[in-house]
């Protein structure tokens, strides 16, 4: 199903950006893939999932989809940057002249939008971990102690330090920062931070993947070795690789790892030059991305944790997620180390989450600028100051009720579905309506080294068929993952047991709904029953954002026919 004709425009914009070198582009796309989840996220959900077997479902995942998304998205990207646009909705409507594919590609906005909303938050906490570990905060502090730290700090309404309102002081001067350097452009601020920010992020793992596997430790008279821990994150639980929740863990970590179905990577590639080897930039990107992830996110985190609060701790911990392991107990850890070490540790563990928080983010604002700079000819500065109002508005609810739920809420359906639903439609675009053969040339065109010819099958057949898998999986996944006995009991007339986190579970909020039923304790009910309506409340906020964002481009489109900017 090949669409015969595409839309050709002449270039709207007065947008010149453009990459300063080649090395500074691969860096700020590697530093747009590489964020928190690479060190925070990537070893619990190995711990997880299979320990060392989850590689293999995660390996494949990105090879059959991570690896087509990266080249479907940097091809889509070049291809609508050569007709001047610089944004997902005018980039997918080069590829296809029907309208809807305009609104399907708000997604590429809204979701940078939303997440930076509550990344910003996330990367705010590294910035105040920083300081806090140069000023000693942790110092004498037991891992009880570290860890209720976190839990005040997230509490907006205690002061961890003397310091009122913290939080919202660190998550002000975050979003200052990136709106800063969003200011700057493309080569004189995000490839600078990506140029300064990779080096330091790598030199930082080293250090630590370092002292995490030399590492000699003892709790309670047992010693630990470093290897103990990468022992016990890679020792294979051949038997999850039958469980299609740890199949849909790994693609969606892939999705989380590489940040495809989020329109940042269209953006970036929009502003390469026509004969640029995309296919190359993607790979070097890529990998990059999973050298940082495998060999360096798994050497720090868990072997380290390991060697101080032994593996019975460690699988209590990993059940509450990598926040709760990275920033409730990495101070107390550094702290064995001594006073200068430790702190120096702090410092390179908390500055290595920044550097990699802060070269996503600033990838988050490159579209809503580039649209803005294409359809209504605003200046960078004044595009960049827009977007960091915008995460400023929708963002202080993530800092003010974090505790309600809401920074979980807009991780959920921005962080999660909406890439997965970006993802499917662009690459049914690329494949099916636009085209393989033409999609084919885009991808290999200006490459020195050819892209093996077997992905044209992936790209057509296998990527799709994996991105229905995950997007079916997370609507109506079963109980437990257990397929078998959902088919079973829908078989049996007892109805199909949906989990509490498949989309339409999450949508009816069936998990607080059961802790309702479950308790008689009326002070209870009535904070789950507040804790539901600020979930609400923190889905119309979203939904009023894309709302927003399809009403602009859906202005931009009649400005441009007003102007007769379509031929």
């Amino acid at each position: 199903m090949s669409s015969s004709t595409t839309t050709t425009t002449t270039s709207p914009s007065t947008n010149t950006e453009s990459w300063g070198s080649r090395v500074g582009l691969i860096l700020a796309m590697a530093g747009n893939a590489v964020g928190l989840g690479n060190f925070l996220r990537f070893p619990v959900q190995a711990v997880q999932n299979g320990g060392g077997a989850f590689i293999i479902p995660y390996l494949i995942c990105f090879l059959l989809m991570g690896v087509p998304l990266l080249w479907i998205e940097w091809s889509m990207g070049r291809f609508g940057g050569k007709h001047g646009h610089h944004s997902t909705p005018f980039i997918l409507d080069t590829m296809d002249r029907r309208s809807f594919w305009k609104y399907i590609g708000v997604f590429g906005i809204f979701t940078n939008i939303a997440v930076a909303s509550y990344y910003c938050y996330l990367e705010s906490w590294t910035m105040s971990y920083v300081f806090h570990s140069v000023a000693g905060t942790f110092a004498g502090m037991d891992q009880g102690q570290v860890a209720s730290f976190f839990e005040k700090y997230v509490d907006v309404g205690v002061s961890t330090t003397g310091i009122p309102y913290e939080a919202v002081i660190f998550f002000l001067l975050c979003l200052i920062l990136n709106t800063w350097i969003l200011s700057k452009g493309l080569s004189g601020g995000v490839e600078k931070a990506a140029k300064i920010g990779m080096p330091l992020l790598i030199l930082f793992g080293v250090f630590l993947a370092y002292k995490g596997i030399t590492l000699q430790a003892g709790k309670e008279g047992a010693l630990f070795g470093g290897s103990v821990g990468l022992n016990f994150l890679w020792t294979p639980q051949f038997d999850s690789l039958a469980n299609p929740k740890v199949w849909l863990a790994a693609a969606g970590q892939i999705f989380f790892t590489l940040s495809v179905g989020m329109g940042t990577i269209q953006c970036y590639a929009s502003y390469v030059s026509k004969k640029d080897d995309i296919a190359l930039n993607a790979m070097s990107a890529g990998w990059m991305n999973e050298f940082v992830e495998v060999v360096l996110g798994s050497a720090i985190l868990i072997p380290i944790s390991v060697g101080y609060l032994g593996i019975d701790r460690v699988i209590e911990l990993t059940a509450s997620g990598g926040l709760g392991l990275g920033f409730r107990t990495m101070p107390f850890l550094f702290s064995q180390w001594g006073t200068f070490i430790g702190a120096f540790a702090g410092v390179a563990f908390f500055g290595l989450l920044f550097f990699a928080g802060i070269t996503s983010s600033l990838a988050m604002g490159t579209p809503w600028m580039g649209f803005m700079q294409d359809e209504f000819k605003w200046t960078r500065e004044k595009a960049a100051l827009s977007f960091g109002i915008i995460v400023l508005i929708l963002g202080l609810p993530t800092v003010l009720f974090f505790n309600e739920g809401v920074f979980d809420e807009y991780d959920y359906w921005a962080g999660t579905v909406s890439l997965v639903v970006f993802a499917l439609a662009e690459t049914i675009l690329f494949a099916w309506v636009f085209g393989m053969t033409k999609g084919w040339k885009e991808i290999n065109d200006g490459a020195d080294l050819k892209v093996p010819s077997f992905y044209k099958f992936v790209i057509k057949w296998i990527t799709p068929f994996l991105l229905i898998f995950v997007f079916v999986g997370s609507l109506i996944g079963p109980a437990g993952g257990d397929w078998g006995a959902a088919f079973a009991g829908l078989g049996n007339g007892e109805g199909w047991n949906l989990d509490n986190g498949s989309i339409i579970a999450q949508l009816m909020n069936k998990g607080i709904k059961q802790q309702i039923a479950a308790t008689t304790d009326s002070a209870l009910v009535e904070s789950l029953e507040s804790r539901i309506t600020y979930i609400n409340g923190a889905r119309l906020l979203l939904l009023a954002v894309f709302l927003t964002a399809a009403y602009l481009v859906f202005v931009a489109y009649k400005k441009r026919i007003r102007e007769g900017r379509f031929s």
